[in-house]
């Protein structure tokens, strides 16, 4: 009994040290590593300059928070990881519509601290992809965003959207710290905050805490991913990522058709086409043209074997319609048809929180026709 209580009170200790570690105390004990004095880590010698603009680091209120960036990036090392495995995916061809656009290089760590390199990245405020626009802007700057196609979530075309506003921005305000400002918060509140203020450099202007530190965290980023060993990252080819593989098919969808005659028509899987055009919205194309990725050498011969898949589609499949009638929804309605209330709602284009109403024609199954 006293050997049990005193196993228990090790283990206790034991646990009580682990949660007394810092995150990356922890991952250094649990790998038998050392890892760099977080420190020294954040201690700022030489001069920080981002798109071309040196932070006055000769402001306290500057050099804390930069310091308070690189220390909360390293204390989620994990996150950081992430960051530079998707790196090398993500930045080459970010970096290669820059350099065309004749932008900034440093304007690609952007995209990290607003998704983290991920196309799904989402905000409460609306935001959405890569770059985090929200719809209006999406729209303004030539993004398609509908029940059908979100661009916000297709790397090169919401890059060029990004280009686009980037030079609006500093057109407009005539420095790059302003730019991102800018594009944090929008630029009409920026130009009203510069004009109550009579203030015209970011590092003066009083601002919400997010964007008074946004410049500050993308300049982490940058010192992080531009010299990882410095801060512990040790990293082999085999760490990193690939990038996608994969060649384009443009095409017309005559209507409402099925994704997975794309992922047949390039021999692959649904999930596969799904993956790889993050920007299609459910389980169906619309009516229209499209420009999608497919996997590398699966491009060739798609036209042929796409027409006659969609030949076959037309011939053996058609849709079975309802006209929703009062008092009905959408949960009765699918048990009526006895499909799940999930799939009713792919093939209409519909959410939980979508409102019908009656008159309304519904897609409630396919059946195939008689020969």
């Amino acid at each position: 009994m006293k050997r049990t209580m005193k196993s228990i009170g090790v283990l206790i200790k034991l646990i009580a040290v682990v949660l007394m570690l810092p995150a990356a105390e922890f991952f250094s004990v649990a790998h038998g590593k050392e890892l760099p004095d977080l420190v020294l880590n954040s201690r700022l010698t030489a001069p920080i300059v981002l798109a071309g603009e040196t932070l006055p680091l000769d402001s306290p209120a500057i050099r804390e928070g930069v310091e308070k960036e690189i220390l909360l990036a390293l204390w989620n090392r994990s996150q950081v990881l992430l960051w530079m495995k998707r790196a090398s995916r993500i930045f080459p061809p970010v970096e290669a519509m820059l350099k065309q656009e004749g932008l900034p290089d440093d304007l690609k760590y952007v995209v990290v601290v607003e998704s983290s390199l991920r196309p799904h990245a989402g905000s409460s405020k609306g935001a959405m992809g890569y770059w985090q626009f929200i719809k209006s802007t999406a729209l303004k700057y030539g993004l398609r965003v509908d029940d059908c196609v979100d661009d916000r979530r297709n790397l090169l075309r919401s890059t060029r959207a990004a280009c686009a506003y980037f030079k609006k921005l500093y057109e407009q305000f005539g420095t790059w710290s302003l730019a991102l400002a800018g594009y944090n918060m929008g630029e009409n509140g920026l130009a009203a905050a510069m004009e109550l203020q009579e203030v015209d450099s970011y590092y003066d202007l009083y601002l919400s805490l997010e964007t008074q530190q946004y410049v500050l965290k993308i300049a982490a980023v940058k010192m992080i991913l531009e010299q990882p060993e410095k801060y512990g990252f040790f990293m082999e080819q085999e760490d990193y990522y690939p990038p996608e593989a994969c060649d384009r098919v443009q095409f017309t969808s005559p209507g409402r058709l099925n994704l997975n005659i794309i992922a047949r028509a390039t021999d692959t899987v649904f999930k596969e086409i799904k993956m790889l055009n993050p920007e299609i919205r459910g389980y169906f194309l619309c009516e229209g043209s499209y420009d999608l990725a497919v996997p590398r050498g699966k491009g060739k011969g798609f036209h042929k074997r796409f027409q006659k898949l969609l030949i076959t589609w037309n011939n053996d499949t058609h849709q079975i319609y309802h006209v929703v009638k009062t008092g009905e929804n959408l949960t009765m309605i699918a048990g009526r048809y006895n499909v799940p209330l999930v799939a009713l709602l792919q093939w209409n284009q519909l959410t939980v929180k979508s409102y019908i109403h009656p008159g309304d024609v519904l897609v409630v199954g396919f059946r195939g026709k008689k020969k």
